[in-house]
């Protein structure tokens, strides 16, 4: 349910990482072309994700303003890389369908089966504010997910009540998304080491606490066994399997974009635990042991592209504002 409603921003969520760079000076003319073009791609590539909230967070001002991580922070290299996290993001939103309470609560009150690219584009726009933007914005996307948050309860298919706020679905969500953006760039961008691995979930884990989350998890090991805890409470309904159809049959905003859209969600469903792939019936063909690899190959043809067309990304805005004081 997190992301639900959240905040806009100038020019799109979860741009590429600011580590991909433009390619190297040539004369007027091809530079020229060739910017056309990278700026016309990444248009496209950005609708994927593009909000419709309407209101707007800076990642350029004020001068000197870390947010609430800074540059020196693990979470700003592993939410800067936009194809790992779109996978990421696919993987997420696949496991947090298993858990019949926020599955209901997205269900009765979110537009996701009608409008999924804008929950989507919510959902980043919340990652990248909260990570990149400047303090007073980050606090203000937070907060008005609260708000949101409050008004969305109900009554579950079994007959629970249920509630957005409620500590243990917020940290449920927090965990899904978490560990599945972190599970991205491991298999998508490159290695972190144990330490840094800890250092993502213990950093992130403030957002889920300032949403609400209780007893969040902070390392590899507490987040294991998290989901250890978690399993018997997992479901697959009839909900569940629509959510999967819709998210397999992504619909996009250019049918050109439909084959890399395909590639990204084998990519996210490729990042589930088995345990998971099986419980959503994406264990098959399009889901078993070959799915791994083929995943793999696939981002290594389409991330670069994904990351060219779309430049530095707001991980190179606001390091540009941190270092402006």
């Amino acid at each position: 349910m997190q992301g639900s409603g959240q905040t806009g921003q100038r020019s799109g969520a979860g741009k590429a990482p600011e580590r991909a760079t433009t390619s190297p000076a040539t004369p007027a003319g091809p530079v020229g072309l060739r910017g056309r073009l990278r700026e016309r791609a990444g248009s496209q590539v950005r609708a994927l994700t593009r909000s419709n909230s309407g209101l707007t967070l800076d990642y350029d001002n004020p001068p000197g303003d870390p947010g609430l991580f800074g540059p020196d922070a693990v979470c700003w290299r592993v939410h800067a890389d936009f194809p790992a996290m779109l996978a990421g993001g696919v993987a997420a939103l696949l496991m947090q369908t298993l858990h019949p309470l926020a599955l209901s609560g997205v269900w009765d009150h979110s537009t996701f089966r009608t409008d999924m690219q804008g929950r989507l584009g919510r959902t980043a726009q919340f990652i990248a504010g909260t990570t990149y933007g400047n303090r007073a914005d980050a606090m203000r996307l937070i907060e008005r997910v609260r708000r949101i948050h409050e008004a969305v309860t109900g009554i579950a298919p079994d007959g629970r009540p249920y509630a957005a706020s409620d500590p243990a679905l917020l940290t449920w969500v927090h965990v899904a998304e978490v560990s599945h953006f972190l599970a991205g760039y491991l298999r998508y961008v490159g290695p972190l080491s144990a330490q840094e691995q800890d250092r993502y979930y213990d950093e992130v884990a403030q957002i889920a606490v300032m949403l609400g989350a209780a007893d969040v998890p902070r390392s590899r090991l507490e987040i294991e066994r998290y989901f250890a805890r978690m399993r018997p409470q997992l479901e697959v309904s009839e909900r569940t399997r629509e959510v999967v159809r819709l998210v397999m049959r992504m619909p996009v905003p250019n049918p050109m974009l439909a084959p890399a859209v395909r590639m990204m969600t084998d990519a996210g469903v490729a990042l589930l635990p088995a345990w998971a792939r099986h419980q959503l019936g994406l264990s098959g063909a399009s889901g078993g042991a070959l799915l791994r690899p083929v995943s793999l190959a696939g981002m290594r043809l389409l991330a670069p592209a994904l990351r060219w067309s779309l430049g530095g990304g707001l991980a190179a805005r606001a390091r540009r504002r941190v270092g402006r004081s």
